[in-house]
């Protein structure tokens, strides 16, 4: 659902609507970046068939949140179903697919709206049924920011035994992620390596823009530390050993809290960068969606005021800041975020580092042999960070992995 309002900020959303319904038409519903694998893999074999119905039916960008909206409801109530069958396991599963689906409901919805309030209220009931009914403890959070507060969820590893604290990663999605979609119903990869996961929606991230907390240059460094400060806080957190993970446009949103959390944290990795400065690539020359998603989640109605705010969308002032091990997973031909801003950065970062790049790959670090022969990104990612958590040594590298899966590493 696309009002007037939307239709008239973005001069290309205007220009290049048509197009952009005749793309999705031809090519479906990843016509910008790889999502359906991404979103609904938290909720395993279940979301990913919802996900797959959605795919098929989507034939232009307003049947996006409707299609997702239908297959949410439907989904719904079969957990409804189950659980009062007793059939707690599966209720589980259709829970976590239902709020997976209203998630990606919400991510075409550009403004704050009925409709938008609407998917988030069911969302939030079906993760309340998933948390019910799920194998792991989940604790529903509001951190406290700026007089209101980010919502996330803390999941932990298990019942901890009495007096047992765990590591604890902080999990920030990138621009079309939420806290919904960051831990796995199965498998996850954090959890099984006994960490806990706090997925947070940060400033101007899904639910948070919908309170009105909107993206700044600046602010999650501060949402950073109200992060690190309600943690603190927690019984069963070992405060010694917390480290960030993010995804895509994440690489900002995390690189600015590591800024800011400095060595309270053990160490930063991302998979997917946005890291270029004033995202002229990504706003400019990608599809109108990345810009018309962000002005929502800035708070921008002006497409002019926001080129402007742009400029201010800048890593190279933190970079300096950084204290904690940072490592950077990145597609040589990333789409969205040219490398060469990435190897940039790296030059700017006196912190021990390590940047890997995937030949041939895109934003998502995807649609290459490098990334099909060459070790999975995401257990690499989490190895490297349970590393950095057990105070592991390593040396700053810059790593290329080729064609053939071989990765070559030079020293920086």
């Amino acid at each position: 659902m696309t009002s007037v309002t939307i239709d008239r900020r973005i001069r290309r959303w205007q220009e290049q609507r048509w197009l952009l319904d005749a793309v999705i038409r031809t090519v479906g519903i990843e016509w910008d970046q790889a999502r359906i694998a991404s979103k609904s893999k938290p909720g395993g074999e279940v979301a990913e068939k919802d996900f797959r119905t959605v795919q098929r039916r989507v034939k232009k960008f307003d049947d996006i949140h409707r299609e997702f909206a239908a297959a949410a409801r439907k989904r719904q109530a079969k957990a409804k179903e189950y659980e009062a069958e007793g059939r707690l396991v599966t209720a589980a599963e259709s829970y976590i697919a239902a709020a997976l689906c209203w998630a990606s409901a919400c991510w075409p919805l550009f403004e704050s709206c009925d409709t938008l309030h609407a998917y988030e209220k069911q969302m939030n009931e079906c993760y309340a049924g998933f948390m019910r009914l799920a194998a792991h403890p989940i604790e529903k959070v509001e951190v406290p920011f700026q007089g209101r507060s980010l919502p996330a969820y803390l999941h932990l590893p298990r019942k901890p035994a009495p007096g047992e604290k765990f590591p604890c990663i902080i999990s920030i999605g990138g621009m079309d992620g939420s806290k919904e979609n960051m831990v796995s119903i199965y498998g996850d990869r954090f959890l099984s390596r006994g960490l806990a996961v706090l997925a947070v929606d940060g400033p101007g991230q899904a639910e948070s823009a919908s309170r009105g907390i909107f993206f700044t240059e600046s602010n999650f460094g501060e949402a950073g530390l109200a992060i690190h400060d309600w943690l603190g806080k927690h019984g069963a957190i070992d405060m010694s050993r917390l480290a960030i993970r993010s995804s895509s446009f994440g690489s900002y949103f995390g690189t600015v809290a590591a800024a800011a959390l400095g060595d309270k944290i053990k160490g930063y990795a991302v998979a997917g960068v946005c890291q270029e400065p004033g995202c002229h690539t990504i706003f400019n020359l990608a599809s109108p969606t990345f810009k018309a998603r962000f002005m929502f989640m800035s708070g921008y109605d002006d497409e002019a005021a926001f080129d402007e705010f742009c400029k201010k969308i800048d890593l190279r002032p933190y970079a300096p800041k950084i204290r904690c091990p940072y490592m950077a997973i990145a597609g040589e031909n990333d789409q969205l975020s040219p490398i060469e801003f990435t190897e940039d950065l790296f030059t700017r970062i006196t912190a021990p580092k390590r940047l890997v790049i995937y030949e041939g790959a895109n934003h998502g670090v995807g649609d290459a042999p490098s990334v099909d022969n060459g070790e999975d990104k995401n257990t690499l990612l989490v190895d490297w960070l349970v590393d950095r958590i057990a105070g592991k040594p390593f040396v700053s590298e810059r790593v290329w992995i080729d064609s053939s899966g071989r990765a070559s590493s030079t020293a920086y």
